[in-house]
């Protein structure tokens, strides 16, 4: 497939996944959202890929829901938004949250309605000092939706959840890390900088442990303490069958590098 409103690259086992929209602030279009799930399937499904970015193009990383696609004369029946969410936005949510491979949040700029909650959604968020995360979802009389109750009430708690949801006031990347919902801020400048030394880390990172992390952590956010320790024990038990746990302790032994050759 070819993208036409984001670009798709790969570089040494890194795919980079950019919404390219940059005049309309990468708010999602049907379109947007039909190439971006075509993206992750196509970065899932690439045994060579073993880091999945997502970020934007231009001063925001995505404003939400491209509204003009929503407009309807007065004799047009009213549209089904939870039907567009079930088609378009939860099969995108899904495939981040049940990709094996880790996916970085690279938020350049603001992310705003569902552009905030596909933000959420990935594993490893890293944000510009400059970026912002909005709810504005209650300022057209909508509610926060694309994952955004459960991602924001898990990771901030109630009460922050509540106050984003309800006053839709912006929320500075700084008080965003503070509170839980991003793993940390970088000053603008230092920014591509970081991000490429994190995906590069895990690109030559164990894969199969990585997948197996991300599915343990994801699984305790629902779990009591007794099924969440089963299965972790079932999955260190797969993991220490692997050729990447032999090469990490001959490395440890050996004082040197791992060489991880992935699952």
């Amino acid at each position: 497939m070819s993208f036409e409103q984001l670009t798709f690259q790969v570089t040494s086992g890194i795919s980079t996944i950019t919404l390219n929209q940059p005049e309309s602030l990468n708010s999602f279009t049907t379109q947007m959202l039909s190439e971006l799930a075509e993206a992750f399937s196509k970065a899932e499904d690439d045994s060579q890929i073993r880091v999945i970015i997502l970020t934007g193009s231009g001063r925001a990383f995505c404003a939400g829901q491209n509204l003009n696609e929503r407009q309807r004369s007065s004799d047009e029946p009213k549209y089904n938004i939870g039907q567009s969410l079930r088609e378009r936005y939860v099969p995108i949510v899904t495939a981040i949250r049940s990709s094996t491979k880790p996916v970085i949040g690279a938020i350049n700029g603001i992310a705003a309605g569902a552009g905030a909650n596909i933000a959420l959604a990935c594993d490893l968020i890293i944000a510009k000092e400059s970026a912002s995360f909005l709810q504005a979802f209650t300022r057209i009389g909508l509610m926060p939706d694309a994952g955004g109750t459960f991602f924001l009430t898990r990771a901030a708690g109630r009460q922050k959840a509540m106050g984003m949801s309800l006053l839709a006031q912006p929320v500075s990347a700084k008080d965003a890390e503070s509170w839980g919902l991003i793993w940390k801020t970088v000053p603008d400048q230092e920014f591509d900088a970081e991000i490429t030394r994190v995906s590069e880390h895990l690109s030559k990172g164990p894969t199969l442990a990585y997948a197996r992390t991300k599915q343990a952590i994801l699984a305790a956010e629902k779990s009591d303490f007794k099924t969440a320790i089963e299965l972790e024990c079932d999955l260190q038990a797969e993991l220490g069958y692997s050729d990447d746990y032999e090469e990490g302790v001959n490395a440890f032994k050996e004082k040197r590098p791992a060489i991880f050759r992935g699952k």
